[in-house]
Parts: C-alpha cells; structure tokens; sequence
C-alpha cells in the first residue's frame, strides 16, 4: 500500500542515502535535496515545489508530476518523456535542463522562465501556448514540433525549422528571426 504524504517540508535531505517512500505527495515542497540518479518511477507529486534540488538522471518512468513547479533546480538528462502522460503539467523557473527529453509530449502552455535548454529534445512534441522567457537553446533539437502561439521573444540560441515544425502564431524578436532562417546559412546584418 503506497502512503500519502500531504503538506510536508523536506529540506536538505540527500535521496540516494534516504530512499523517498514511495506514494503520493501533495502540496510538498524540497528544498536542497539530492535526488540524483534516484528512482522516483510510479511516485506522484501534485502541487509539489521543487527548489534549489538535483533531480540529475533521476528516473521518471511512470512518475505523476501535476502541476509540479521547479526552481533553481539542477536537472540534466532528465527524461520526462517517460513521465505518466495523465494530467501532467509543470513550469520551471532558473532550472538546467540540459541533455533531457520532452519527445512526444503533450504539454501546452507550459512555463520556462531563464532555464537552460541545452541540447534538450522537444522532437514530436506540442508545447503550443508555451512561454519561454530568457531561455538558452543551443543544439535543442525541435522537429515535427507544435509550437503554436508560443512565446519566443526573449529565447536565445535556437534553431527552429519552420517547414518541419508548426509555428502558426508563436511570437519571435526581431533577433531570434536568426534561428528561423539558421538552415539556409545566410548572413543577417
């Protein structure tokens, strides 16, 4: 029988010495915690906070996040493609998300606010409505992506291809046209 843990603080606690007991957790909030390569498979985390973590190669396979917030958190080669697809929904604030996967993912109007994006898959994925507010996306790959009416204007260091990928409506600068057009090599001035 899985436990459920509601409205409790965990602060500090490195993961990978202390197992998370497995069940569901509601309106949690970690603070500093390691959960470095830490199997939160089949775990739920609604309304849960996750701030200043190391959630680094943590495994998600079958991993609930409902509405689930990150901020300043280290998270490399995280694999949220393998997250329960049922209601999932999450913002991220400040975090490194570098080398993780979103591919084929169905989160609309999802929230990245100064996030590094590096080298992250958003293949066959559909993030329309989405913000991503001074985000870095070198070598972020975005193919067959939907991408409808989301918000680029502050986003840097992306390449979107524009026949491969939908983009009806999403908003771009003046500066970001550059990732646009980055498949034709031309010189913007």
């Amino acid at each position: 029988m899985k436990e459920f843990i509601e409205d409790q603080i965990f602060e500090g606690v490195d993961f990978r010495e202390q197992e998370l007991v497995k069940g569901e957790y509601e309106n949690c909030v970690f603070k500093n915690c390691i959960l470095t390569n830490c199997n939160l498979s089949g775990l739920r985390f609604s309304e849960c906070r996750f701030e200043s973590c190391d959630l680094s190669m943590t495994n998600l396979a079958g991993t609930s996040l409902i509405n689930a917030q990150f901020r300043s958190c280290k998270m490399l080669g995280v694999r949220f493609d393998t997250c329960n697809k049922l209601l999932l929904s999450f913002s991220f604030e400040g975090c490194v998300l570098n080398f993780s996967s979103f591919y084929q993912l169905k989160v609309k109007k999802t929230h990245f606010k100064d996030c590094n994006l590096q080298e992250v898959e958003f293949i066959a994925s559909d993030f329309s409505g989405s913000v991503f507010l001074n985000c870095d996306f070198t070598h972020a790959r975005f193919e067959n992506t939907v991408l409808e009416r989301a918000d680029f204007r502050t986003a840097f260091n992306f390449s979107i291809d524009p026949e491969i990928n939908k983009i009806s409506k999403a908003k771009f600068s003046q500066a970001g046209l550059v990732g646009l057009l980055d498949k034709y090599k031309i010189e913007i001035e």
